[in-house]
């Protein structure tokens, strides 16, 4: 064999054991980019975890909702009237949670809770100034119950079941924005503000109930402030009585001060008519 040939055979060997090892040097990048591929597909194990722990969370709390559902808002929910527990057994304490309260209507109170000498019967909840068609919300998250019309009484009103077991009734209202069944959220506009049935003027009269129970609403709510008095109204036979009679301490200090002032005046004026 000549020089030639065997140049030209040690290179085509030499060729030949190159493109295995070509091949072999190759396969790395084409690895690597699978391998990049991936990892970018995958989630770390942490937050796998914590993806399965926030669904079983949110599982057991539409369990929960439903299961309070079925507590809440089935015994007595088929009633038409204004207080569907009559018969019911009241029981001797229970913290109702308010500390979620969005007032209804941002109007001053133009006429309290408490016994009417005029009427001969009790006003049964809080009058609050508002125009007609003002906007009217829910108090608390709940579940409309009633949307109903009574001429002599309330004119149009809504009655909301809430989640902490309470009733709000809204009257003299003008026109509905929610209907029965229909779940609400605090601060939700449930109607228009008007002055329909039993009523001297545009108002919203608002109560606040207990298993049918009516709770001075200002036992509950600062409505100078469109607060709760506290995040808990602990609901018993002292405190309802408490409630019958409550009456904010300022309103207090001021009809005590506006008594002295009217007595001073008073005898002032005797003093002044004896030295004529």
């Amino acid at each position: 064999m000549n020089f030639s040939c065997k140049l030209i055979l040690s290179s085509l060997t030499a060729l030949l054991l190159a493109v295995p090892g070509y091949a072999q040097f190759r396969l790395p990048t084409t690895h690597n980019a699978q391998h990049k591929d991936l990892i970018a597909h995958q989630r770390p194990a942490g937050m796998a975890a914590k993806s399965i722990s926030s669904m079983s969370y949110l599982e057991d709390l539409r369990k929960r909702e439903a299961m309070q559902d079925n507590e809440i808002y089935t015994e007595y929910w088929e009633s038409q009237a204004v207080n569907p527990y009559k018969g019911m057994e009241i029981p001797a304490t229970a913290n109702i949670d308010v500390s979620s309260y969005v007032a209804p209507v941002k109007g001053a109170v133009t006429s309290g809770y408490g016994y009417r000498p005029r009427f001969g019967r009790v006003h049964r909840g809080m009058d609050l100034r508002l125009n007609i068609g003002d906007t009217v919300v829910a108090a608390f998250d709940g579940k409309v119950r009633l949307t109903k019309y009574e001429a002599r009484g309330y004119g149009y009103y809504v009655v909301i079941r809430h989640d902490n077991g309470m009733e709000t009734v809204y009257g003299h209202l003008s026109r509905f924005l929610v209907q029965p069944d229909q779940r609400v959220r605090a601060g939700q506009p449930i109607a228009l503000g008007g002055n329909t049935g039993r009523s001297t003027g545009p108002h919203l009269h608002f109560e606040t109930r207990y298993l049918g129970v009516d709770i001075n609403p200002e036992a509950i709510i600062d409505f100078e402030n469109y607060v709760p008095h506290k995040d808990v109204f602990v609901f018993d036979k002292s405190t309802h009585q408490k409630a019958q009679k409550y009456t904010p301490t300022k309103k207090v200090k001021r009809h005590k001060a506006s008594k002295r002032k009217h007595k001073y005046s008073a005898s002032k004026k005797k003093r002044k008519s004896r030295r004529r």
